[in-house]
């Protein structure tokens, strides 16, 4: 924890470091999140959405995704550019606690007013620009989140969710063990595809959101395996 590696550093107590970090944050000179603080100068990171590939797509899946978010769940989230839009549409007034170890997640929920924020892990895979590793894992498997929010590279009704990146998958492996109910985000062209690593079989998702109606016939076979289709 980063508090407790100041108090060893300052030779002060936790409490000071508590207090002392609140007052940063209330005079604007940090952000204060879950375990310590980050530096102004993480909220200058900025990630382009401009450019994001099938973004109308991915705010009508975003608008569907927060209808499940109640005051007061913890919810993780993977990383992944539908994720993103997510984070945007995410009302003001809502209460909960987001995990993630997703750089542009946190990057926005940190502007969020009234959600708590937790961010795991140490190492970062800068392809998905999302933290992976022994130390995400472990943390990840503390939690009991109410909700799993995954970013989809692939899902099929025999395969289940799929993906390419041996970390990325073992990430949301963790996640989808850590949680009560896994959302499965996906634009319309991923479903019915399938990559060589396994994330989890179609029978451990709960929901699948895509862009469609609910009624297209395209989400059929997967109404009928049992999913809850938005």
């Amino acid at each position: 924890m980063v508090n407790a590696n100041l108090c060893v550093d300052m030779g002060v107590s936790e409490d000071t470091v508590r207090r002392d970090l609140h007052e940063l944050s209330q005079a604007g000179k940090l952000i204060k999140v879950h375990g310590g603080a980050l530096s102004l100068a993480f909220n200058e990171v900025k990630f382009d959405s401009s450019n994001v590939y099938s973004r109308s797509n991915k705010v009508k899946i975003a608008e569907k995704a927060i209808r499940l978010i109640q005051n007061n769940m913890y919810v993780l989230t993977s990383g992944g550019t539908t994720i993103i839009e997510m984070t945007k549409q995410l009302p003001p007034q809502l209460k909960a606690t987001f995990i993630t170890g997703s750089i542009p997640a946190v990057n926005v929920y940190i502007t969020h007013p009234n959600i708590n924020v937790v961010m795991i892990g140490d190492k970062v895979n800068k392809a998905a620009r999302i933290t992976v590793g022994a130390s995400a894992l472990s943390k990840i498997r503390e939690v009991n989140a109410d909700l799993c929010f995954l970013g989809t590279n692939a899902i099929d009704l025999q395969r289940g969710i799929t993906d390419n990146d041996w970390e990325v998958v073992e990430l949301k492996k963790a996640m989808v063990a850590a949680s009560a109910k896994t959302v499965c985000l996906a634009i319309s062209e991923k479903l019915n595809s399938f990559e060589a690593l396994q994330v989890c079989v179609l029978k451990q998702i709960d929901y699948l959101i895509t862009e469609l109606d609910p009624d297209d016939k395209m989400l059929q076979p997967y109404v009928a395996a049992g999913i809850t289709v938005l």
